[in-house]
């Protein structure tokens, strides 16, 4: 009956009038409630202490602007907001000082000009969404879902998005793509790991609400914030999935391709979370070509340690994917697809993230099936969406999962994992300091076998390093191994005449430094 229900509400939404955008699904059980947070980062600076647009002197707070809109599952009841509300929260995302007086003129004339000669008219801008201003929020607790907008867009950019998961039980937090010291966002590596630390202070603000539950945590990103996503995700492994809405992922492979261009942290390794891709109409051979678009790498077919779902949405431009875009647009701009089709189409991608993130925040396995189905099967219209399901395999060659198969199998086995781990791609190096610190709080820790394995295993790594030879015979003696204990203290010697302290023990042990 639902798969039903959902080909009903797509078939009313091509009746409404033209050029105005209705969201096209009934909302879930719950009531949904918005609010904004405004407060400035003081660990990040914004301003730069001349403005890069006039080239004057700059004024007020210099600290990095942050204003959140919050959706959240609410007690019923209140005004609901419209999209100009939504819209005119856009004017103080980069300026906090701004009075209603300011927010209103601005909104009014931008709106103006945007809607000027729509057969609509800019009254259709003022209908009620769903969610309601400040409402309280319900008893419970909810997991998290952070929206990462497209380049330089606005929190509110799909707000129908972000109400329609809040009334299936998420709280969404999103703020503004911004740059690092202007409103703009910048192509570029800094402009990335920017838009990555702010939905890091988006996770520490839903750590501070009662109802919010980080242990089931999202990112979801649209175009240049289904980039920076990715790039949080292989630095915060609190987050258990992703979703990339025509994601920069696929747009900017050279910013994860391991090149030099690439950020370095961000492998497919690092990257071993359930991701849905839900992407626009597929390009031909030939406009890839025109655009001197490289298909030579994809982030997406080398994340193969944990599932991949691809969802191609045929109607869907890339600029579709936006709810705010789809609200201001004509229907002159759609194309070869009318309005209703991109309508019904922006509703199929609502219901696919829905689905994804109930399959792997709320573990429901019938959620899991739908996204795995052919989409006929889910009452999608055939012939317009094509789904590719990849299930994960193997371990990630990470680091971490590196010291949990030395816990499971044997610190004795180091060697032989970490030569496995390498052969799976693992891009994570141990230098010398780095196993010597680890051995050390190993054998600070108690555990004696394990520290000798990894200073042994260091010495395999590193064999010309005076130091690990003089750990790995610290901690053989301390286990008792004497003999091999002074052929260690002689190794480090040989490679280090001036280590006095191998000379010092030997003599301890009672041997010469020399056999």
């Amino acid at each position: 009956m639902r798969h039903c229900l959902l080909v009903v509400f797509f078939l009313a939404t091509s009746a409404r009038a033209a050029d105005v955008f209705t969201f096209p699904l009934q909302p879930g059980p719950h009531a949904v409630g918005m609010q904004v947070k405004q407060q400035y980062d003081y660990s990040r600076v914004y301003k730069t202490r001349v403005s890069l647009v006039t080239g004057k002197g700059t004024s007020g707070e210099r600290a990095r602007p942050m204003q959140a809109l919050v959706w959240y599952p609410a007690a019923r009841g209140g005004k609901q907001v419209s999209f100009r509300d939504y819209y005119a929260t856009a004017a103080t995302e980069a300026d906090l000082t701004r009075d209603a007086a300011t927010v209103n003129r601005i909104t009014d004339t931008e709106l103006a000009e945007q809607t000027e000669g729509w057969p609509a008219g800019a009254q259709a801008l003022t209908r009620p969404m769903w969610a309601v201003r400040d409402a309280p929020a319900k008893a419970g607790t909810f997991p998290v879902v952070i929206y990462a907008p497209g380049y330089s867009a606005t929190a509110a950019e799909n707000a129908d998005l972000c109400e329609y998961l809040a009334s299936h039980g998420y709280i969404v937090l999103s703020s503004a793509s911004q740059g690092a010291r202007q409103r703009a966002m910048t192509v570029d590596v800094e402009g990335l790991e920017t838009q990555a630390s702010d939905i890091g202070w988006l996770i520490d603000q839903a750590s501070r609400m009662r109802n919010a539950d980080l242990s089931r945590l999202a990112v979801a990103g649209f175009s240049w914030g289904g980039l920076a996503n990715v790039v949080a995700a292989a630095k915060d492994d609190r987050i258990k999935a992703l979703v990339s809405l025509d994601g920069s992922v696929r747009y900017f492979p050279q910013m994860v391709d391991g090149g030099k261009e690439a950020i370095p942290y961000v492998t497919p390794a690092r990257l071993a979370l359930p991701m849905l891709y839900v992407g626009r109409r597929p390009a031909t051979i030939e406009e890839l070509n025109r655009k001197k678009n490289s298909t030579a790498y994809s982030l997406l077919n080398s994340m193969t340690y944990a599932d991949m779902a691809v969802v191609t949405l045929h109607a869907m431009r890339h600029q579709d994917f936006s709810s705010h875009g789809l609200r201001l647009a004509r229907d002159s701009e759609f194309g070869e697809y009318s309005r209703a089709e991109v309508t019904q189409a922006y509703g199929v991608m609502a219901q696919y993230v829905h689905r994804f993130l109930d399959g792997y925040l709320k573990d429901d396995m019938a959620a899991r099936a739908f996204v795995a189905n052919k989409p006929a099967a889910n009452g999608v219209p055939r012939h317009t969406v094509s789904v590719e399901v990849r299930r994960g395999s193997g371990v990630a060659p990470t680091r971490e999962n590196f010291a949990g198969q030395l816990a499971a199998r044997g610190f004795d086995k180091a060697m032989m994992i970490y030569e496995e781990l390498q052969a799976q791609g693992a891009t994570f190096k141990l230098e010398p300091h780095d196993i010597n610190g680890w051995g050390y709080e190993l054998l600070h820790g108690g555990m004696l076998a394990e520290s000798v394995a990894v200073f042994r295993f260091g010495t395999q790594m590193h064999p010309k390093d005076a130091n690990l030879h003089d750990s790995l015979g610290e901690a053989l003696a301390k286990a008792g191994q004497r003999a091999e204990a002074i052929e260690h203290y002689r190794r480090s010697l040989s490679l280090n005449p001036k280590n006095t302290n191998a000379v010092e023990r030997l003599q301890a042990l009672g041997a010469p430094a020399a056999p």
